[in-house]
């Protein structure tokens, strides 16, 4: 076993004999018998006995089951879609948020650029919930129908989705900074009933109206039966302002009558929401995934990946288009008060959200990776003048966190937080790896893999391996792997989940192909080193695209990096690295030497680039990834407007700049 670098940080006794890990494991003892030292042990008990770990995770959480299960897992003749879980039983995800209603502590608390922090009771978000699901239920939506909105990152949004999933009915959202086209490309293919609307966001300070949207929504959603108009932008109820024709009033849904909030138990498998891919090469997927499968993951990771305990106050900057919104809002399972801030985390400047993090008393905080790298080149100090007395945790994901951005959070925010590198996706709504109460944090390493998820790095020959680079794989199903997706499905065999099994399951139809690079250390840890569709390959030896950005990020002249690989017709490779500098930098034949030299000597030659360029800006999805493998296709030939949709995009002028390189 390699030897354990020196942490960051290290958990307390006290910690963890409070944490709810340390609870679980003396209640396997109790109720199962089971003798696990530490959490390699539970982590191997736990994919090794799917089954067993899944009804255990249920019972313990205390999951209430309308209609009893037959069976824990019934498993399709090959591969894992078509997995069945919990079979027979029925559920209600909402129901379980409201099982933690308190007059002790708020359900939510909110900001947003235009408005200072607020609270909602329990009584309230009940009261807004009943008389929305009314109104759904008058509009008649009912179990399956899909409700969906356009809203940015406010109550009206959480609002709408238990309302919605009171009903049975399925949920999906997209954040108001998507463009229409966009927006009809994914609410279209699911054929909402009811679509809430906002009037417009604001962003960097300027309030962006989407009230010349409507007519094309309406346009372009024929099954529409009606449409909620929530101000944002005007909201003032003095102004007396009417809602667009053909729309009805959130004030107005409000004052609907309804006797009592009640929940509709579904079963087990019934759809919860609809997320979709990015969409930033054809059509977007409609990833639906299941109530009870949500419901399970959610409890599981929330609780013992993160330690979430009630009363705590949980916040992960998101928008309502990324899935770490819906897992955000799943932090209320577990009893927490949410957290939730609209607007850019940049405005008035990068200290905003560590502002927000100690007016609320944040407990877990979470946020992007580049939003911490971002804090890092601009050399943020919040603990100079914020306590953050009540931060437990930070959480990062959406693409790795180096090293250096570890030791920022603990030289900058607090030395004895615990740092949770988290990564999953969307295809699961949850995470693959991640927090490990019980571990060490080590700089650029993910603490676990997470309990339930058989998560393998395989080599070329199809062999898990340990302290080597190699492909994720996932072995066993997990309850919130999609159920399908949307409009996937056919009465023809070989073209029934087509999409899903391209996605996933291509090479073998029982191994989830993830499309990660890692290393999963001898001690359990994993390190991710970029997409497998981006990544290097130089001479037959595979590089991660993090490597060569931890490097060069490194040097003070640079702001940002992306390098891709181009494979040749002719068989050769080329490497070209793009670097965005520091105002006032250029890109010096000097400066071009010390990037080779640290790649270098920090890493191999093989981690040399064969030209380095000057752009203006790296391209980032809206979720905040770099786009490589869009940038690796225009460096191929294609057109920037071919490989990638603007409005997947946070600056989709970025783009255009790399039809000026030739490679």
């Amino acid at each position: 076993m390699t030897p354990t670098p020196t942490p960051l940080w290290t958990p307390d006794a006290r910690r963890l004999q409070q944490s709810r890990m340390k609870h679980f494991i003396d209640y396997l003892f109790v109720k199962k018998g089971l003798y696990l030292r530490h959490y390699d042990d539970l982590w191997n008990w736990s994919v090794a006995n799917i089954d067993d770990f899944w009804e255990v995770i249920a019972a313990y959480f205390d999951v209430k089951f309308h209609a009893p299960y037959r069976n824990v897992i019934e498993r399709p003749r090959q591969g894992m879609i078509g997995t069945r879980w919990f079979t027979g039983a029925t559920v209600s995800y909402a129901e379980h948020i409201f099982r933690n209603a308190s007059h002790l502590y708020p359900a939510l608390l909110y900001a947003s650029e235009r408005n200072r922090l607020r609270a909602m009771s329990w009584s309230e978000l009940t009261q807004q919930v009943g008389a929305l699901a009314e109104f759904l239920r008058q509009q008649g939506v009912g179990v399956g129908d899909r409700v969906v909105a356009l809203l940015p990152n406010v109550p009206e949004a959480v609002v709408g989705f238990l309302a919605t999933q009171s009903l049975g009915a399925v949920w999906s959202s997209c954040s108001p900074d998507f463009g229409t086209a966009s927006v009809l490309d994914r609410f279209r293919q699911i054929e909402p009933t009811v679509l809430l609307m906002a009037d417009g966001y604001t962003y960097n300070g300027k309030p962006i109206d989407k009230t010349g949207d409507l007519t094309l929504l309406r346009q372009g959603l024929p099954s529409l039966k009606s449409i909620v108009w929530v101000p944002f932008l005007n909201n003032d109820p003095s102004a007396n302002i009417a809602p667009p024709t053909g729309t009805t009033l959130w004030a107005d849904v409000l004052d609907t009558p309804f006797a009592a909030l009640t929940f509709e138990p579904v079963p087990f498998d019934s759809p919860l929401w609809i997320l979709f891919s990015s969409g930033t090469t054809g059509k977007p997927k409609a990833i639906t995934h299941s109530v009870g499968g949500c419901l399970l993951e959610h409890l599981k990771t929330l609780a013992l990946h993160q330690d979430v305990q009630p009363g705590e106050r949980y916040f992960w900057y998101s928008t309502t288009g990324w899935m770490m919104w819906n897992f955000a809002l799943a932090s209320m399972l577990v009893g927490a008060t949410l957290v939730l801030y609209e607007g850019s985390p940049a405005y008035p400047d990068l200290s905003r959200l560590w502002m927000l993090a100690e007016q609320a008393q944040i407990n877990h905080f979470g946020g992007g990776a580049a939003y911490f790298l971002s804090c890092m080149r601009q050399e943020l100090k919040p603990s100079n003048t914020l306590s953050f007395k009540a931060l437990r945790s930070i959480g990062s994901t959406g693409s790795p966190l180096p090293p250096e951005g570890f030791r920022w959070i603990y030289e900058n925010v607090r030395t004895d937080v615990w740092l949770i590198s988290f990564s999953g996706g969307t295809d699961v709504c949850s995470g693959f790896v991640g927090g490990n109460p019980f571990g060490p944090v080590v700089a650029g390493e993910i603490q676990c893999r997470l309990l339930g998820c058989h998560v393998e790095a395989f080599d070329e020959a199809g062999q898990p391996v340990r302290e080597e680079l190699g492909e994720m794989m996932i072995l066993e199903p997990m309850p919130s792997m999609p159920l399908y997706f949307w409009g996937d499905q056919s009465d023809d065999p070989a073209r029934n989940n087509e999409r899903y099994r391209a996605s996933y399951f291509e090479q073998n139809p029982n191994v989830w192909r993830h499309g990660d690079w890692i290393k999963i250390t001898d001690r359990g840890t994993v390190i991710i080193y970029g997409r497998s569709d981006a990544t290097l390959n130089r001479d037959g030896v595979r590089i991660g695209t993090a490597e060569i950005y931890s490097a060069v990020e490194s040097l003070p002249e640079i702001a940002d990096s992306l390098v891709v690989g181009i494979e040749h017709e002719n068989g050769t490779y080329e490497m070209p690295l793009f670097v965005a500098l520091r105002d006032g930098q250029t890109l010096s034949d000097d400066l071009k030497t010390r990037i080779k030299q640290a790649l270098r000597n920090q890493y191999s030659p093989r981690h040399v680039p064969d030209s380095i360029h000057q752009i203006a800006e790296v391209p980032y999805t809206i979720s905040g990834k770099k786009m490589e493998t869009p940038v690796k296709k225009i460096l191929m030939g294609q057109q920037p407007d071919r490989v990638a949709s603007p409005d997947t995009m946070r600056n989709p002028g970025s783009l255009k700049a790399f039809q000026a390189f030739e490679v």
